[in-house]
């Protein structure tokens, strides 16, 4: 796995373990309110908007909560209006840095980044200078423990339109195009998997860091990803699964 995917799903326990619920719940909201503004109110034909859903009750988030935030995004009622932005910028180390925001403010998060990135011994870059080395893909992920056969489940999903399968201990991941991604459920749902599925950047080539400017990078990527506005921080970077584990320890 590399080292951005690993950074990511230690975040991710750890914001479940330290109970950040409120903040989660703010940016789920934005991204069900702009998923439903761009795609309707069926998650059943928005794929943005069913994983979105997902992450909500991933996060045990009320029923009602979900349903007040696709009205507003649809509509039919009233409430702020969020844009998607996409920052690019480079971290500690030369790592490439997107990062996905949903703001009211372009300028306010702008400014936000570009002083963070600053402090922390990053930068931001010019539009473009950074997208390249990035490509739009989908990805379907499976829990390992539900595969009895590989080699046939292999076969399955490059006829559903796999371009590459990653596993690791937990869960298998199957790249699409971002237009297969539904295809690609559709076919794994029906055959008794639990799905779940997403939209991301992967990046074409990735950059090695250790010691001191993978844990200053580390912290900057931590910094930006708990901002209000940012959803998602995208990033190239590989590194030793143990430095790895260990960084995050010490910077929480």
């Amino acid at each position: 796995m590399s080292g951005h995917n690993k950074w990511a799903n230690i975040k991710h326990r750890k914001s479940a373990q330290d109970a950040k619920r409120s903040k989660m719940f703010t940016k789920i909201i934005r991204e069900l309110m702009v998923a439903a503004r761009e795609g309707g109110t069926d998650p059943n034909t928005n794929n943005s908007l069913k994983s979105a859903i997902e992450r909500a009750k991933s996060v045990n988030m009320p029923k009602d909560t979900m349903e007040k935030a696709i009205k507003k995004g649809a509509g039919e009622l009233e409430g702020q209006s969020f844009v998607e932005v996409i920052y690019e910028g480079y971290a500690p180390g030369g790592v490439a840095m997107l990062i996905r925001a949903l703001t009211d403010n372009k300028n306010r998060t702008a400014q936000e980044l570009r002083h963070l990135l600053s402090k922390y011994g990053g930068n931001m870059a010019e539009s473009g200078s950074v997208a390249w080395m990035f490509e739009r893909k989908g990805v379907v992920s499976v829990p390992v423990s539900e595969i009895s056969e590989m080699e046939e489940f292999e076969l399955m999903v490059i006829e559903a339109g796999a371009e590459d399968i990653k596993t690791d201990d937990e869960m298998v991941r199957i790249i699409t195009e971002p237009e297969s991604v539904s295809s690609a459920r559709s076919i794994l749902e029906e055959n008794g998997f639990t799905v779940t599925n997403e939209l991301t950047y992967i990046p074409k080539n990735s950059i090695s860091v250790e010691g001191n400017d993978a844990e200053r990078m580390l912290k900057l990527l931590s910094i930006i990803e708990d901002c209000d506005d940012v959803q998602e921080v995208f990033s190239n970077f590989e590194m030793d699964d143990a430095e790895l584990e260990a960084i995050m320890e010490r910077i929480g």
